[in-house]
């Protein structure tokens, strides 16, 4: 066993290394916690997470990354131990890398999804898109179990459903540690479940799941057509559900469109809160690029910011990918970002959105079909409300699907200016709060849009 001396050395010279590998928020979360205690057999540091959350997050995710850091500081193979602070409930506590751990140690079939500490309410960009899953998402948070139950959020992909379950487990976790959290996906829920058919081990499965405090299932809509996990999966909700215990679900439709869905699921997801997520507009995309910089220290100019937000209009992790790569360009030259070295280091990922954008011809022409009026009108001067609306129906959707500017889109309605288009986005979404029939008509004309473009 090696002098107090020795494992503080190493640790600390291995974390000051680590620094430079992680972002600061992974770095302050998760590494800058942990405590060496002493150094066994010779090449095994012993350390102290702070919590079962961190040791679970740790061992799932940094593993290798930091024996591969403690190995070159060492300058031999080294290796380590975590475990969390004495006094750690291991039965009681939050399963939310790895749910299959507190009940047995054999192989699992799939490796289960991991809470990004990142991924906090605090993180969360709220806009018109996600405002009413967001609200829903803190309000489950707050009183688990009570409000909203199941919670079933649906959307398109990268758009922050799976940051709002992450946001919910972190927020439940603060509040009560010892609560019995378990996020997956519907792929793992369905590979334990047949493994444990497999191994004659299926009451310890159900024990799992069945008395949790939370369960949060990503991707449900991949339960579609897997009659037998279906049925499972009905039990264990029924279960839950009538102990007043949170169910979270996500998806990429609602559930009424999930094709070999059981009818008594689809039932099921409706009970409590159904929320959409749809593509952010301009104004959310460049908030969220704004936090994303600021959370690097970066500090993007206005014009850089505009420009990346007008051509990623598809996916926040695009976005989130874009900052990325700023980040580790500004951190190798050291000088401000010109907008032509942003739109060079960009150049796959723009070429990527740009063959799904949408265009504004492509939306007047959905909206045209859908009110049956001529594609001509969209750009005429006449002013009949049966042509009026849907043309600010068509202006809307553009604001909220293109990166187009607002004086491009007046343009492509006839050669309109930016005020007016400013009215049809303020007018259509005043009437989608007081009508139920045109909040629907235009969801439904967004969601078709989306649809097509992916």
């Amino acid at each position: 066993m090696s002098s107090p001396v020795s494992h503080l050395s190493l640790w600390e010279t291995a974390k000051s290394e680590l620094r430079n590998i992680f972002s600061r928020p992974d770095y302050d979360t998760w590494i800058s916690t942990l405590n060496p205690i002493t150094i066994t057999d010779g090449n095994v540091l012993l350390l102290e997470a702070p919590t079962v959350l961190a040791e679970a997050w740790v061992n799932s995710n940094y593993t290798e990354v930091i024996r591969h850091q403690l190995t070159l500081v060492a300058g031999r193979n080294m290796d380590f131990r975590l475990t969390a602070v004495t006094g750690s409930s291991r039965e009681d506590a939050v399963e939310v890398v790895a749910p299959a751990r507190t009940q047995s140690r054999q192989a699992s079939a799939a490796p289960a999804p991991a809470i990004k500490a990142t991924n906090t309410f605090d993180n969360f960009i709220v806009g018109p898109e996600n405002e009413m899953a967001h609200g829903a998402a803190l309000a489950v948070a707050k009183d688990p179990g009570c409000n909203y139950n199941p919670l079933f959020i649906h959307g398109p992909t990268g758009l922050g459903k799976t940051h709002l379950m992450h946001a919910i487990a972190h927020s439940v976790y603060a509040t009560n540690p010892r609560a019995r959290i378990a996020y997956i996906s519907s792929e793992t829920f369905t590979n334990e479940f047949i493994q444990a058919l497999q191994t004659n081990s299926i009451n310890t499965f159900r024990r799992r799941y069945r008395e949790l405090d939370l369960l949060l299932i990503d991707d449900i809509h991949f339960l579609a057509g897997k009659d037998t996990t279906q049925e499972e999966f009905f039990h264990t909700f029924n279960e839950l559900h009538n102990n007043h215990k949170q169910v979270v679900l996500t998806s990429d439709r609602p559930a009424s469109e999930i094709a070999k869905l059981s009818e008594r699921l689809v039932s099921r997801f409706q009970w409590g809160m159904v929320a959409s997520i749809q593509a952010p507009g301009l104004e959310t995309r460049i908030a969220i690029l704004r936090k994303k910089a600021s959370s690097r220290g970066l500090e993007l100019a206005p014009e850089i910011a505009e420009f990346i937000a007008s051509r990623i209009a598809r996916n926040v992790r695009n976005l989130e990918g874009a900052i990325t790569r700023i980040f580790g360009l500004t951190g190798m030259t050291r000088k401000p970002l010109e907008l032509t070295q942003v739109e060079k280091l960009l150049h796959d990922i723009l070429v990527e959105e740009a063959s799904h954008t949408l265009t504004s011809e492509v939306i007047q022409r959905k909206v045209a079909e859908h009110y049956r009026i001529q594609m001509s009108d969209m750009t005429s001067k006449r002013r009949m409300q049966n042509i009026a609306f849907p043309r600010q129906v068509a202006m809307y959707l553009c604001t909220q699907l293109t990166g187009m500017s607002l004086v491009s889109i007046g343009q492509a309605f006839g050669g309109r200016d930016h005020g007016t288009v400013i009215h049809a986005r303020k007018t259509v979404g005043n009437q989608m709060e007081v009508d139920a029939n045109v909040r629907r008509t235009v969801e439904y004309l967004r969601a078709q849009l989306s649809t097509n473009r992916v």
